[in-house]
């Protein structure tokens, strides 16, 4: 469990469970016009076995006694770490929650062995595609019409972890 405190919100990042899901979809739901379903979700939380998922959460004061307030999806495949869904609650963004959900997720590949992380955004998602390019993300190419409603480009981004991660 890491702890960090933003200008705002003081916070810790742990592995999420099933327990989880209805605070995860909500905020997916939020965040995205095509987004994952339950059953995507538990499909990767319980039956993928390269599938890691982390939240950060904010402690509360009586029920709940938590909140989630972002998520990070990513697989570990050999020597790839592989971004594959990242989200924060609407009114928790810009706090630097997404970043440091980011660079934990490329710590702990690290620490698996991994060299090299890939993902894909949206071609008109200039927040995500700024925030991946200060973490040292640089494109590599582009997938046309690999989004749906809307229909969209997808920007492919990769990083060496080796030698551009400070987490």
């Amino acid at each position: 469990m890491v702890t960090r405190t933003s200008s705002h919100l003081d916070f810790h990042v742990h592995p999420f469970h099933s327990r989880d899901l209805d605070d995860v979809l909500a905020i997916e739901q939020e965040s995205f016009s095509a987004p994952w379903t339950r059953v995507m979700f538990e499909a990767e939380l319980l039956g993928n076995p390269f599938s890691r998922f982390f939240g950060a959460f904010c402690p509360g004061e009586g029920p709940p006694v938590k909140r989630l307030l972002g998520y990070i999806c990513y697989w570990v495949v050999f020597d790839e770490l592989r971004l594959m869904n990242l989200a924060v609650q609407p009114d928790c963004r810009r706090q630097g929650i997404a970043s440091h959900l980011v660079r934990y997720a490329l710590g702990e590949g690290m620490t698996q062995g991994t060299t090299r992380a890939l993902l894909e955004v949206r071609a008109g998602n200039d927040l995500a595609q700024k925030l991946y390019q200060t973490l040292g993300f640089r494109q590599y190419g582009c997938r046309r019409s690999y989004y749906t409603n809307p229909d969209e480009d997808a920007i492919l981004m990769q990083l060496q972890l080796a030698e551009n991660v400070q987490t």
